[in-house]
């Protein structure tokens, strides 16, 4: 029996809607993948460094497809850096009093202070996407957003916030493919929502929702960019690559530190085990 290949090995191909299919691409080697990755890592901290250093404020959005690789990227990108400097936002479903706020109150609110980078998990955007598609708010909010998204950009972006828009684009077939090995995986199984289940059967319907959404609110200030997520590790490497080249930075970060002795310990005697609960050695 021929071994089913994981969404890790498959050979990543690139159909579309039209009928045009491209070439297979075959996954990143995983070394090279490591070793790049380890040097951009090295590289976002510098950045951060710098952010804090300047005082600058940086805001960078992920959309895209249910599974089409953001969280992993996400994950990728703000590993390396010090989390009290960085943060991810991912807001849930807004409250009864969040509704009858206005629209982009809740966003405001966590958008990052003098040296911080804020990472937002979807974002404003989903009143253009799984709102819009689903009916979860009406055609005169979306007509409202459509027409105020644009202008709520630029005043961040006047305001002195870099502002980097990522949508993250897979293709059908590969989203099938990723939403069956989250059913069948139980570690990643949360991953697979209602919505989600439900939004494969309106695949069209998100398409034109996002070519909407990019018509309207691809702005010179705060232009798309789409990253071609079917090779997830080409496309964690591609993203963090990009940002880093988005932020003209330098290098500030502090020289190593030759530490001094330790101070004299023969003063102190630890307590001995008997007196504690220690956690079993299992392993």
């Amino acid at each position: 029996m021929a071994k089913k290949m994981s969404a890790k090995t498959r050979p990543q191909t690139k159909p579309d809607k039209t009928g045009d299919i491209k070439a297979a691409v075959q996954p990143l080697k995983k070394k090279m993948y490591e070793k790049e990755l380890d040097r951009l890592h090295q590289e976002l901290v510098t950045l951060q460094y710098w952010v804090k250093d300047q005082g600058l404020r940086l805001v960078i959005l992920f959309e895209g497809r249910d599974a089409a690789g953001k969280g992993g990227t996400i994950k990728r990108l703000t590993e390396p850096l010090n989390p009290r400097g960085s943060r991810v936002v991912a807001l849930g479903t807004p409250s009864d009093h969040e509704r009858t706020q206005w629209y982009f109150q809740r966003y405001v609110a966590h958008l990052p202070a003098a040296g911080e980078i804020v990472v937002f998990d979807r974002s404003w955007y989903n009143r253009a996407g799984v709102e819009r598609v689903f009916g979860f708010c009406s055609d005169k909010e979306y007509r409202e957003f459509m027409r105020s998204c644009p202008e709520f950009e630029r005043m961040l972006v006047r305001s002195g916030i870099i502002l980097l828009k990522y949508w993250f684009s897979v293709s059908d077939e590969e989203q099938e493919a990723r939403f069956q090995e989250r059913a069948n995986n139980p570690q990643r199984r949360w991953k697979l929502s209602d919505i989600d289940l439900e939004g494969r059967d309106r695949w069209v319907a998100y398409s034109k929702a996002k070519d909407a959404m990019f018509a309207g609110t691809d702005i010179p200030e705060a232009p798309w960019y789409t990253v071609e997520a079917d090779d997830k590790r080409r496309a964690r490497l591609n993203c963090i690559s990009h940002i880093l080249d988005q932020v003209s930075y330098r290098n500030v970060m502090p020289k190593a530190q030759k530490l001094p002795p330790r101070e004299d310990q023969e003063t102190y005697r630890r307590p001995p085990k008997t007196q504690l609960r220690l956690v079993p050695d299992r392993y």
